[in-house]
């Protein structure tokens, strides 16, 4: 398995399991895939990863900003996306991993996220990796006609940062 960064290049592979994460309807609440300059304009220029295994992408992860103001330059939300048919296999894990590398060495010292309630697989991921509940919203967005709970989760780095 081998890592990449996410590119104009290999962006259409990204869409098609950003895709699947839609069309699961336990990913995310977008119901389009955003073309690569729509991506690009949301994600900072680090911590955009793909795994591939061969030529294969199985998967990849992103940060994005979480506010302009700059006393939050150091906190970013996370995205990650699986493709189906490798799922349960670590992929997650790994890549997971690698965006926290990247992440603490860009500066960031708080990594966030927000899973929907009924997506355990993500959340367990995300515990596994450090991630900690700190909260839900109640019915913070419709999707498809149906209310869903987000779960906020945020990991800490021990590395950058203040002693918290």
């Amino acid at each position: 398995m081998n890592f990449h960064t996410i590119t104009t290049y290999n962006y259409p592979k990204v869409a098609q399991i950003y895709q699947a994460g839609i069309d699961s309807e336990n990913a995310t609440f977008e119901v389009n895939v955003p073309t690569y300059q729509e991506w690009d304009q949301k994600h900072l220029p680090f911590g955009r990863i793909a795994l591939f295994d061969m030529s294969k992408m199985v998967g990849w992860a992103s940060l994005s900003r979480v506010s302009e103001r700059e006393v939050y330059n150091g906190v970013a939300e996370v995205s990650i996306y699986i493709a189906p048919n490798q799922q349960r296999k670590g992929i997650g894990t790994l890549l997971l991993q690698k965006l926290i590398e990247e992440s603490e060495s860009n500066g960031i010292w708080t990594l966030q996220c927000g899973i929907m309630r009924e997506n355990k697989a993500s959340i367990e991921l995300h515990k596994k990796c450090g991630f900690r509940e700190i909260g839900y919203r109640e019915k913070i967005a419709e999707l498809h006609g149906v209310w869903r709970d987000n779960i906020l989760m945020e990991r800490r780095s021990k590395k950058i940062g203040r002693s918290f």
